[in-house]
């Protein structure tokens, strides 16, 4: 690789996890390139979340290596450009939207601006009034709908979603995928598992399909389609799996 072109994005190489005696992810190479958009489908069990908490260091890896923009995953500075919204988002609840903002993008060490808080939430369908309000008060939709808004008010460079429609209607889900365009035309980077192949089939530039912790297929929709002679890309995917 020419040394003056920047690193991928994602790079993971001979990814190896088990859980005691059991693989979890066997041996599996990935990358994702800065400025793509990438989806990662598989059933539950297939080995999505736990591929996600190996790249953030949650958990040791049993073999093979991660970098983050071209940093290995196991350095605190590798998360510092990344934004993360974990399938199962929960704010404290004691801490109202606002507070959670605030709380968020002091992290970041970016100040807090109520006319982009409120800007944002309008852009995902979040009344900017339950800013105000309790976390403890908010619905599985307006939940999610603050996650996203804290990762996207971040200004990182790689956005890691774990089930981003997660307990989205309809209205707030068009809506995510116009800020995933957003993002993408400003040449961030979307790294997004997801259970929905429509969704991918729309958004993203690439797609991975990880069955059993294994690299089924990885390339574009179309080609997946082409490969696995599917009329659909769900027609593909099940060609895949089996």
């Amino acid at each position: 690789m020419d040394s003056t072109q920047p690193k991928p994005a994602l790079e993971i190489r001979q990814l190896a996890k088990n859980y005691g005696k059991l693989p979890v992810l066997q041996p599996l190479n990935l990358t994702v390139q800065r400025g793509e958009c990438f989806g990662l489908v598989g059933k539950n069990g297939a080995g999505k979340t736990t591929l996600i908490k190996c790249l953030l260091n949650f958990c040791d890896l049993d073999g093979g290596s991660i970098h983050l923009l071209g940093v290995s995953h196991i350095e605190n500075r590798a998360r510092k450009p990344l934004a993360f919204l974990p399938e199962s988002f929960m704010p404290p609840h004691a801490l109202t939207g606002r507070d959670f903002l605030q709380y968020m993008l002091a992290l970041c060490e970016l100040p807090y601006s109520e006319e982009a808080a409120r800007a944002m939430c309008l852009a995902l369908d979040l009344d900017p009034q339950a800013l105000a309000r309790q976390a403890r008060g908010y619905s599985k939709g307006m939940t999610q709908k603050l996650g996203l808004a804290a990762c996207f008010l971040s200004q990182a460079e790689l956005f890691v979603l774990d089930e981003p429609m997660s307990g989205l209607d309809p209205q707030a889900r068009a809506l995510l995928k116009r800020q995933l365009a957003l993002l993408k035309q400003a040449g961030k980077t979307v790294f997004f598992s997801s259970h929905v192949l429509a969704d991918v089939e729309e958004i993203c530039d690439r797609m991975a399909i990880l069955h059993d912790g294994k690299l089924a297929f990885m390339g574009t929709t179309a080609d997946c389609r082409v490969q696995f002679q599917g009329a659909t890309l769900e027609d593909a995917y099940l060609a895949a799996i089996e």
